[in-house]
This record gives C-alpha cells, structure tokens and sequence, in this order.
C-alpha cells in the first residue's frame, strides 16, 4: 500500500441543511485498542451517507454506535456524544429498546424470524399490545409497500419468511425496521450477500425510503457507493478522512489517499 500522511488535514464539509444525527467526539474502544478515534459528523435529514473505507477502518464499529449496538460488545467502551433531536443518546439513562425505534438497523445478511412473513412486521407491535387486525393489517401492507415487497408475497403473507429469496428477506428485514417508523435507518452492508439484481432492487427501495428515512449505509462496494449515496464518508484506521457529497468524493476529492481509495489503487 502507498505511504500517506494519515496526519494531514482531514477534509469534512458538513450538510447545510437540516440535520437527522450528529456525533461529537465520538470515541469506541475495544479493551485498550482504539478502534474509532473522536469523530465529529452530521447526516443531513431524508439523504443517504455511505461510509465507505478497507476491511478494519472502523466504519461498521461507527454506524454500531450510532444506535448503542456496540453495548452487546462486553470489552466496547463508546465515548462522546451521539446526538438525535438534541439528545444524547449515550446517556445511561436512555432507554435504548425506545431509542432504537426511532434508529433503526438493518444488518449485513438478512436475519428475519422463523416465523410468517406477517408476523415479522407484527411481532414487535403485538408485543407492545396491538391487537386490532385492522391496525395490524395496515402496518404490514404499508411496511411491504414502502419495502418494495408487498406486490410479491401479498398472496403468500402467512408463509414462513425463510421461503424466501436472499433478496427478498433482506427487504422483509427493510419492512420490520420501518414498520416501526424510525427516523433514521441503518444499514451495515446489506448487500453483501445478495446477487446484483437483488442488489440493484435494494438500492431502487432505498431511493424510494430517503423519502421518509435518513439513511446510513456501510458498504465495501464503491459502485455502489456512487450510485446510491448523497455523501459519502471515507473512513481509515478509526478516522473519518475525508467527507462531501459523493459526487465531489469520487470524482474531486480533496485528498489523494481519499482519490486513491475510491479508484482502487489501494485497500
């Protein structure tokens, strides 16, 4: 790999407009390693911000953080302030089962319930009481639809979910996430598995969220990357290098080490 001066002036261009999440000196530590090193960042509200950088930069660590999923880690110690609506999430006090409703997750390979792909939307909302079919009948087709799913297991809705495409169970996963109606939605390279039309599918459903979602994705694919991202943040060795609009990322970046990654010549 090139030699870089990683010490040189990290270029960050905060969004204009209104902001969905902000972190502030965000630091995430795993025993005495350092893994995320006081990242200040905003995400403009109902855009899609990739986070973009080689395997161990510490781009999954930091959107992890960015909903407290880091506290299932028992050696994760997280720093600093992740703030959503002016409140700081990492206060002990914050019920973080609440707060996850607002801040969604999808995750790298689709994990839905064995269960009927209508019980995936209305486990959480029976759990918390509803019971009305009507009710629960509308969240499930307003999920789907928003999911880009409903018109393919409309007829199959009390099927076991694991029947399923790969494709299609990580857009099941998309529905249950947002069924709940978070504000922001995470997603930790939700493609990795699927094929490209799949992939490409995913992506068509993600513009059609940025409608009501701000959306944060990790994801190792710069194709991707540049077609479906507003921004784009480049991440290396637990530091944010360089952030912009993804046009400006891939094709004016402001740094060489920031150029080189996105054009392949090194991570």
């Amino acid at each position: 790999m090139a030699e870089y001066n990683w010490n040189e002036k990290h270029i960050i261009t905060f969004p204009q407009d209104k902001i969905a999440l902000e972190t502030k000196d965000l630091h995430v530590y795993y025993g005495s390693n350092e893994s995320i090193k006081g990242i200040d960042m905003q995400f403009e509200k109902n855009k899609i911000t990739a986070l973009i950088g080689p395997s161990g930069s510490g781009k999954s660590t930091y959107l992890r953080s960015l909903n407290r999923m880091n506290d299932t880690i028992d050696i994760a110690r997280v720093t600093g302030q992740v703030l959503y609506e002016g409140i700081d999430v990492n206060r002990p006090e914050i019920n973080v089962y609440e707060m996850r409703k607002h801040i969604g997750m999808v995750f790298q390979r689709p994990n839905p319930f064995a269960k009927s792909v209508y019980k995936n939307i209305t486990f959480a909302h029976e759990r918390a009481g509803i019971r009305d079919k009507n009710i629960l009948d509308e969240i499930v087709e307003t999920s789907l639809k928003q999911a880009a799913l409903w018109d393919q297991v409309k007829d199959d809705l009390h099927k076991s979910a694991l029947m399923l495409s790969g494709g299609q169970q990580q857009r099941l996963c998309i529905a249950r996430a947002i069924s709940v109606k978070p504000d922001i939605l995470l997603m930790d390279e939700p493609a990795s598995a699927l094929d490209p039309i799949a992939t490409m599918q995913l992506e068509e459903t993600m513009f059609e969220l940025r409608k009501d979602y701000t959306i944060i994705i990790v994801t190792h694919n710069m194709q991707q990357a540049a077609r479906a991202s507003d921004y784009t943040a480049f991440f290396y060795l637990g530091d944010l290098i360089e952030y912009d609009k993804t046009n400006d990322v891939f094709q004016n970046a402001k740094l060489r080490s920031t150029s080189d990654y996105v054009s392949g010549h090194f991570g």
